[in-house]
């Protein structure tokens, strides 16, 4: 094995028999009927860069989906062989052992061992390591090694590993795990020809080697020392400028201050950066709708495509720049290592909310999606903490609510510099609805922690990456991920929804005509829950609205669209001015609010009702997140109204 790992792999696994004496089984490579295709499974501890060589290994042949029954997110992706064959990968949550102690590693350990019912047994492992950090990874070496599946160990990071000054044997290092090794750097891309080499024509039973008892931790660190040690590894010398980077992003004074200072630019961002941007796609929208409007005669399915369609998606759809701008900055925070510095700041925070700084991570997910966040929450231990985050997990400002927030700041507040160029009147109140969210989230979990799911204090344990460069192509593929989850969205529940509320806007037909809005079936809903809202500021619109965010949230965006477009409002005064015709600045705010705290969406019910086992937690969850948007909404509407 050549030691830069840029060769091929030879076609066996293991030694070279001449030294051994031991005859190696005949490679199977990957000849199955077409129909039935390889299953290869990622395995990895967290931070090794595994799903950076899933990315490299799929690109964009990839899929996101939740294991049935079991509601962990994986992805799944196809990758076509030199010989023309395809196989499937699968990357797995991350783990440190095949002795589970969480929900996450769970789900791996029944995988590998067979024991899955959603996924089958793999045909062979790729086990990524971090070549800077084997003396602590190798242990997960044993453990899949036991398993006897055909394995490949990528060390990952090669590049650091060299530029570090350390060094490894691979070939020796192969010789004692009995398995191909290679040098691997999945974000330049080096080192894959070796693993597809691998994945080709050397898919064969391992050569069985002496492993310690897995059960027996001590043993396990000592033969990972021993094995490391007979491979001539050399452990890289700490990067000296993360040293000095985590002087100042760790203080206790600096370090939250940075951190703020990352936060606002991020939603300063979301404003300036995305207004070309979405002022483009939102001319598109508008000039293509009126080509379709032009080039359909009068009638129901003009209206149902541009009333119900255009102006109810597209709506939606501008919004879109915002949602990846916000993602852009996560995915260059979270690869570049300054995110679990951030979990590391918010641990002092979250122990004065009773919770581990574990929950930091589910919690900070949930900016993008409270499903995930819900589904990340399995990685906590104990299970008072864990129902406790998943009860606070809707209160953080999730992407969903962003198109809500942005259309109603846009409307109401003018854009004005509040700390010279580089903060805005608009990012500060964005900032303040996010602040908004986690505080009602740690208030939540101060008094659950306090009460009913008091437990014993745990000490948070972190690993720290060292801080990296960013790949561009890994930040893409992220963004491209996202924007397909995003317009797989809208063009599914809120296209759904908004077709659904045109024809509920159109009936029932009278001598062939459609009758006013609010005279129809969904106006007549609208006006029957006015009464309800109308001390919040809201009409029936805004109430119609209400109900079909419960979808997602942001559906409440195509909603207003569509009551606006069918009105001929959207058209003729665009949709922020029209709902300044029909809110009123209280109403504004109090709108703003009930979406900071309320839990509108059906799929986060979902899989709280999952996760926690039956109906008791969501109900509780949905009933005091509501009251609490209702009451805030109520106060917000009185006290604006009383100033203004």
């Amino acid at each position: 094995m050549p030691r830069d790992g840029g060769q091929p792999l030879p076609a066996q696994a293991g030694p070279d028999p001449a030294r051994t004496g031991h005859p190696l089984p005949v490679p199977a490579g990957l000849a199955r009927p077409a129909a039935l295709h390889r299953l290869v499974a990622l395995v990895g501890p967290p931070n090794s860069g595994k799903s950076t060589l899933f990315n490299r290994l799929t690109g964009l042949n990839q899929k996101v989906a939740n294991y049935p029954g079991v509601t962990v997110e994986h992805h799944e992706g196809r990758m076509k062989l030199s010989n023309g064959r395809e196989i499937t990968l699968v990357d797995l949550p991350g783990i440190y052992s095949l002795v589970p102690r969480s929900e996450d590693e769970r789900v791996t350990h029944d995988v590998l061992k067979g024991q899955s019912s959603a996924v089958r047994q793999p045909d062979a492992v790729i086990l990524i390591l971090d070549s800077t950090n084997l003396g602590r990874h190798l242990t997960l070496a044993a453990h899949v090694l036991a398993l006897g599946l055909p394995t490949i160990v990528a060390l990952n990071m090669a590049d650091d590993l060299k530029s570090r000054g350390g060094d490894i044997d691979t070939e020796s290092l192969a010789e004692r795990l009995g398995a191909p090794v290679v040098l691997t750097s999945a974000a330049r891309g080096e080192g894959i020809e070796a693993v597809e080499e691998f994945l080709t024509g050397a898919i064969g039973v391992p050569r069985p080697i002496e492993l310690p008892a897995l059960q027996d931790v001590p043993k396990c660190r000592e033969w990972a020392a021993r094995i490391g040690e007979g491979a001539s590894y050399r452990s890289p010398a700490p990067p000296a400028w993360t040293q000095r980077l985590d002087r100042a992003f760790l203080h206790p004074i600096a370090g939250p201050l940075v951190f703020l200072a990352v936060v606002l630019a991020v939603f300063q961002s979301i404003f300036t950066a995305a207004k070309p941007l979405m002022e483009a796609l939102d001319s598109l929208v508008s000039l293509s709708g009126k080509a379709i409007e032009a080039a359909l005669p009068a009638g129901m399915l003009r209206g149902l495509l541009v009333d119900g369609v255009w102006n109810g998606v597209g709506s939606v759809v501008v919004f879109l720049p915002q949602i990846l701008i916000l993602f852009l900055f996560i995915g260059i925070l979270e690869d570049s290592g300054y995110l679990a510095r951030a979990a590391l700041i918010a641990d002092r925070t979250m122990a004065k909310a009773g919770l581990q700084g574990k929950s930091f991570i589910p919690l900070l997910s949930a900016y993008a999606c409270a499903v995930p966040a819900v589904l990340a929450t399995r990685t906590i231990e104990s299970k008072r903490d864990r129902i406790a985050t998943i009860l606070i997990a809707p209160f953080m400002t999730c992407s969903a609510r962003l198109p809500v927030y942005t259309l109603i700041i846009a409307a109401f507040i003018p854009q004005k510099p509040l700390l010279g160029p580089f903060v805005g009147t608009r990012a500060a109140a964005l900032l303040g609805l996010y602040a908004l969210g986690f505080l009602a989230a740690f208030a939540t979990a101060r008094i659950l922690k306090s009460s009913i799911l008091k437990s014993e204090m745990v000490p948070f344990v972190l690993e720290m990456p060292p801080y990296r460069w960013p790949t561009m192509r890994q930040i893409g593929l992220r963004l491209w991920d996202r924007a397909q989850v995003f317009l797989k969205r809208a063009g599914t529940t809120i296209l759904a929804v908004t077709v659904g509320l045109w024809v509920l806007a159109n009936v029932p037909l009278r001598a062939g005509q459609a009758p006013p809005i609010a005279e129809s079936v969904a106006g007549t809903i609208g006006r029957a829950i006015e009464p309800l809202i109308e001390p919040l500021g809201f009409n029936w619109k805004i109430g119609i609205g209400l109900l079909t965010s419960l979808a997602a949230r942001e559906v409440i965006v195509g909603t207003l669209g569509t009551i606006y477009g069918i009105e001929g409002d959207e058209q003729s005064m665009g949709l922020q001015e029209a709902l300044r015709h029909d809110l009123t600045p209280g109403g504004a705010v109090a709108l703003l609010v009930f979406f900071a705290f309320a839990m509108q969406c059906v799929s986060t019910i979902a899989v709280v009702r999952r996760e926690t086992g039956g109906w008791r937690w969501p109900l509780i969850q949905f009933a005091f997140m509501g009251g609490l948007a209702y009451a805030g909404a109520l106060a917000a509407n009185q006290i604006v109204t009383r100033l203004f």
